[in-house]
């Protein structure tokens, strides 16, 4: 069993592998090959979604992305949003099973509920989980208080 760190997003335990690597748009990476990397989104980004039921893309597979490049979007209970490249690379592969049922998402996102898979030069920029969770926990006041503003719209 794969070790896990976790955040507290409240009382909710946001678990994050530390066999894999994240980015700051909060979507893990996990190698799966030579420069090949699978992402999908981290628990962090799943709670504050909270029930995915609507995924789209912009890009095809075999597309050439350029890192923050919006890749398609996607809707949930809580907020609509666009989706973005966490790294520049050339898109693989895109999870087709998540576009008849992208609530896979809610229920394994450490697992089958991953998006895509691309194939990079640079993977530098993604952090570990040490320094995924440290990222969190310089950005939650201002999440909670984005939150609390949307509550109250």
């Amino acid at each position: 069993m794969t070790e896990s760190l976790v955040f507290m997003m409240g009382e909710y335990r946001a678990e994050f592998p530390t066999d894999r690597f994240y980015a700051p748009n909060h979507m893990w990476g996990l190698a799966c090959g030579e420069n090949r990397w699978r992402f999908g989104f981290t628990s962090y980004a799943v709670r504050l979604l909270q029930d995915v039921y609507f995924l789209d893309w912009l890009v095809e597979e075999s597309a050439s992305l350029v890192g923050g490049q919006e890749i398609g979007a996607i809707e949930s209970k809580k907020a609509e949003s666009a989706l973005y490249a966490p790294l520049p690379g050339q898109l693989v592969l895109l999870n087709s099973r998540l576009m008849t049922d992208p609530s896979t998402i809610n229920v394994d996102r450490y697992g089958e509920g991953w998006l895509f898979e691309l194939q990079v030069n640079d993977s530098s920029s993604l952090l570990n989980a040490q320094d995924y969770v440290a990222h969190l926990d310089g950005v939650w006041e201002k999440t909670q208080r984005t939150i609390k503003g949307q509550m109250n719209e």
